[in-house]
């Protein structure tokens, strides 16, 4: 077969070129020493490189998160550790005030400490991070969690709401804690109150306390379900306990209402989940009669009322008030009143109407009035208003608190309360301030309670990040190997290639020079 002059040049030529790409191409893998250098190096191996490099960056993002996280978990349990320790200190000092040898004096000034305490308490609640962000408001970070009402309590300002952070494919942390879990939620274990119905005057020979519960379960179960209870004194020795129906329930009190009559002697009485402090006192010729000195005192037993915060809004026309807020039709307070606030919005001087909070553009009211007097009453609830009469327009929110929960910061304004009263020589207050005191010290350990909760959320929290991150770093170095094992050559096989290509192209150039030169005149 013949092979012409022309055909020989190109086909020689071609094979050279592609020969020495592939030589060049070599080059730069020995210079690089990676296998892929674009895409059209190996088109399936580049796209599994892409899809590890996302990998890669995913797992350094998840490393950085871990470390934020870690950071803000640690402020928050520094934190929280340093508020129980302030309401260890509160705790100590409600039970030196109510040792049985304190004075008055002594009292006050545990209860300018209790101030310094609560002060210090609402400066961590209200803490922020490096950034300028309140570490306990949920998501609403530029909002102070804590501040004080007009009647010196406190209300819970941010949310609800966690913050995650991804920490690993499909894995997300919290990085905060919200003032709701860890202060809001504390379970009040003062929320019964009793009232002494007979006699008209009270002679302060029967001291009933407010009670504490002591088995919410029970109480939940039971003792919601009956009140409010007629508490009667049958005797010096013998109590009664009827519920709102009339029945009597006595047989679950403990001792089946036996108490004792001794003078000055603090009982404990446990009825339906509710420890109630009892004092009987006689007085100077009782004992020939102590039966007859105590029957017919009576008290109504029942669950703290709901109570009310209330604001005006800042855009208001008027200068009008509302000074405060009582439940006067119980029934329709239970049936029509919006358990997670209201809105108190005047139509003019005279009519308003009420509102589930927030108010949108198709809310509808749930109560509607006239004022009269200076009361507006809706869904069972009359609030007193004050600075003058209503504009159109105006708006008051209304938060309902059911005492279910109480904050610390509120539970340590009780206990100062408490404190400053003066009871020396006044045995009768002297009981009613062991009460008080009681109650504010189960609070003290309630709260201290779902502070370790939270801490112990933080500590958990904290445990699965230390597994993700070993977990990630596993991930990383099993990246590492693959993304080196698709992308990077091993030298030798390299500079071994490399070096046949070279001489490929050399012999080439020489058999193109030998094979040019030859032609029919050569022979000649």
């Amino acid at each position: 077969m013949r092979i012409a002059t022309a055909q020989y040049y190109e086909t020689t030529a071609a094979n050279y070129q592609r020969n020495f790409n592939n030589a060049i191409a070599t080059s730069a893998e020995a210079s690089s020493l990676q296998r892929i250098n674009t895409a059209s190096d190996d088109p399936i191996g580049a796209g599994r490189l892409l899809s590890l490099g996302q990998q890669s960056a995913d797992l350094e993002q998840y490393t950085t998160n871990i470390s934020s996280t870690k950071s803000a978990l640690s402020l928050q349990e520094t934190t929280l550790t340093s508020i129980g320790t302030a309401l260890q200190r509160a705790k100590e000092l409600g039970l030196a005030a109510n040792n049985g040898i304190a004075t008055d004096s002594d009292r006050k000034a545990y209860a300018a400490e209790l101030g310094q305490i609560q002060s210090q308490v609402l400066g961590l609640m209200n803490s922020k991070d490096a950034d300028g962000n309140y570490l306990f408001s949920g998501s609403k970070t530029d909002t102070a969690p804590y501040s004080q009402n007009s009647d010196g309590t406190y209300s819970y300002n941010g949310n609800q709401t966690s913050i995650n952070l991804g920490v690993g494919d499909g894995m997300t942390v919290a990085t905060n804690t919200t003032g709701w879990d860890a202060f809001q939620q504390t379970i009040n274990t003062s929320r019964t109150q009793t009232n002494m119905t007979a006699p008209a005057v009270d002679d302060g020979r029967v001291v009933l306390s407010n009670g504490t519960v002591g088995t919410a379960a029970t109480y939940n179960a039971k003792f919601t379900g009956g009140e409010p209870y007629t508490v009667s004194f049958l005797s010096s020795t013998q109590l009664k306990i009827t519920d709102a129906l009339g029945n009597d329930v006595t047989a679950e009190a403990s001792k089946s209402g036996v108490i004792s009559n001794s003078n000055g002697a603090n009982q404990q009485i446990s009825f339906r989940g509710v420890d109630l402090q009892l004092n009987i006192n006689l007085k100077a010729g009782d004992a020939a009669n102590p039966d007859a000195a105590i029957a017919g005192h009576t008290f109504k037993l029942s669950a703290t009322a709901d109570t009310f915060n209330t604001s005006r809004s800042p855009g208001n026309a008027s200068t009008a008030v509302v000074t405060g807020a009582t439940i006067t039709d119980p029934t329709a307070y239970n049936s029509a009143f919006p358990a997670g606030g209201a809105i108190l919005k005047f139509t003019s001087a005279t009519a308003f109407d009420l509102y589930a909070a927030p108010v949108t553009a198709d809310s509808r009211p749930v109560s509607s009035g006239t004022v009269a007097g200076s009361n507006a009453t809706a869904a069972g609830v009359t609030f007193a208003l004050g600075g003058g009469a209503p504009a159109a327009g105006d708006q008051f929110v209304v938060q309902p608190n059911n005492h279910q929960t109480q904050n610390v910061l509120d539970t340590l304004g009780k206990m100062m309360n408490a404190m400053t009263a003066p009871i020396d020589g006044n045995d009768v207050a002297k009981q009613q301030f062991q009460g008080a005191m009681e109650a504010a010290l189960g609070n003290l350990d309630s709260a201290s309670n779902q502070i370790g909760t939270a801490v112990t959320s933080i500590g958990a929290r904290g445990q699965t990040l230390d597994t993700q991150s070993s977990t990630n770093s596993s991930l990383s170095m099993a990246n590492t190997t693959t993304q080196g094992a698709i992308r990077d050559s091993d030298p030798a096989e390299v500079m071994t290639r490399l070096t046949l290509q070279q001489t490929m192209l050399q012999a080439a150039q020489l058999a193109f020079s030998k094979i040019s030169s030859l032609g029919l005149f050569n022979k000649i």
